[in-house]
């Protein structure tokens, strides 16, 4: 036997869940302020120099010291202008941070440079090894001069080691919260989850008086649905169950105790004389027919569900057969006055396995002369459609309800006993006949109105 893995409850995989989703989005955050936000500004002041550089070629040149000196203090940039080599102007010289006009070694030198290059516009990135500090300086070139700006560049490595200390914290906040959010969803999702699995545990033990309750979630509705109508179909079934057992038991003991009591009256009573006898032993035989029928048919029934034998088709005529299956009730035709109607035509040459569907035959024609009406009639068709023969046996009795019509071909389904006569057979007839038609593919069905008699019919195909 094969054993299943140890497996884990919904509420320590949400909960599992969540803090794995709490950490992975803390860590993301983490990476970020790592690697990527000292990237980002140093982005950002770029893109922002290009813009301030825009700004200040589309200044008119009376407006210019004044809007020049505005964009400076708006973009907290410093602003050297150099006109034709001699005339130098500052703007916002006195930022923090500013080495604009110091006489800055390494300014001046990227300044000379950027003068000889062909280049119109040219960020550079300058370092100060003394202090440890870092900006940008952008040169710009015009027809009457060169424009540089100049941005410090601000240390972010103290903020990001502050961010990194508060995601310990929320990290902590995080899983507690996921905790939390874990049991609540236990309670509100899981709880139904859990409280139906344990009554589908109990309807496969066969408790078959378990509510199914709706929890307000459609998902968990429509499974206590299917398992409320499963539990009631299951219920129907074991009563079925149970009269069939029932229904078999007796009619296997009836002709049991027949067969006993008359071998009893022949050994004890009637061995002496013959006429006694002979019908004494009559009356075992038949009981003796009647339980073989019934015992062969419940073998029958069991070798077609388990599909055991291969179908036998051939080409015969149907009419032929029907003709012969009917003089079969002479006895009860004469005797008991059942009157048959034969609508059909003089042929219909048919594809079928010949014994099995002579057994459908006989077993609807018997299940019509148990439940026909008052006028004892009995009524058959056989209507020539496209590419079947149409098959119709028809009685006049009390029909069937609708509620019943789905179960009737059931194997543990036994209708209310309202038939006119007990012939010899075994209650499984409606059975056989399904499992025989399924096994050919073909078309069945029953209509049925109350107090106006039920009519079976199947196609049969053509050759």
């Amino acid at each position: 036997m094969k054993l299943l893995a140890k497996t884990s409850s919904i509420s320590s995989k949400t909960l599992l869940y969540l803090i794995v989703f709490s950490v992975s989005i803390l860590l993301l955050l983490w990476f970020f302020q790592k690697y990527y936000l000292q990237y980002s500004y140093e982005d950002y002041q770029v893109k922002n120099m290009n813009k301030i550089a825009q700004d200040i070629l589309n200044i008119n040149d009376k407006d210019f010291h004044q809007t020049i000196e505005s964009i400076a203090y708006k973009n907290e940039v410093c602003i050297e202008t150099i006109w034709n080599n001699q005339s130098i102007s500052l703007y916002n010289s006195l930022m923090v941070g500013c080495e604009l006009g110091k006489n800055n070694a390494d300014i001046l030198k990227v300044e000379s440079s950027f003068n000889d290059s062909s280049y119109s516009t040219q960020t550079y990135r300058l370092k100060n090894m003394e202090y440890k500090t870092e900006a940008y300086l952008y040169g710009i070139k015009t027809n009457v001069g060169t424009i540089f700006l100049y941005s410090p560049l601000k240390d972010l490595s103290g903020a990001s080691i502050f961010l990194q200390k508060q995601l310990i914290y929320l990290t902590f906040a995080a899983i507690i919260i996921a905790c939390a959010i874990a049991y609540f969803l236990s309670k509100k999702i899981t709880d139904p989850i859990l409280d139906i699995t344990k009554k589908a545990k109990d309807l496969g033990k066969g408790n078959h008086d378990i509510k199914f309750p709706l929890y307000n979630v459609s998902e968990m509705d429509d499974l206590a649905l299917v398992l409320q109508n499963t539990q009631d179909e299951l219920r129907k079934i074991d009563e079925l169950r149970r009269d069939l057992l029932a229904n078999v038991s007796h009619d296997l003991k009836t002709p049991l105790t027949m067969i006993k009591a008359y071998a009893e009256m022949v050994r004890d009573i009637s061995y002496k004389d013959d006429e006694k006898r002979k019908m004494h032993c009559d009356v075992i035989i038949n009981e003796s027919m009647r339980l073989n029928i019934m015992v062969n048919d419940l073998l029958e029934l069991s070798k077609l569900e388990a599909n055991v034998g291969k179908l036998c088709l051939t080409k015969y005529d149907l009419i032929g057969e029907i003709k012969d299956i009917v003089k079969r009730y002479e006895i009860i035709k004469e005797t008991e006055d059942y009157h048959f109607e034969l609508n059909v035509p003089s042929k219909a040459i048919v594809r079928a396995d010949r014994n099995r569907l002579n057994q459908v035959l006989y077993n609807l024609i018997n299940n019509a002369i148990n439940y026909t009406g008052d006028d004892k009639k009995v009524i058959i068709n056989v209507v020539n459609a496209k590419d079947s023969f149409l098959v119709e046996i028809i009685d006049t009795g009390k029909g069937i309800k609708d509620e019943d019509i789905a179960y009737i071909w059931n194997k543990y389904y036994k209708n209310e006993k309202n038939h006119r006569r007990n012939v010899v057979g075994s209650g499984i007839g409606l059975s056989i006949v399904k499992s025989i038609l399924e096994q050919h593919g073909f078309v069945y069905g029953v209509k049925s109105k109350k107090d106006h008699g039920s009519n079976f019919y199947f196609y049969v195909k053509k050759k």
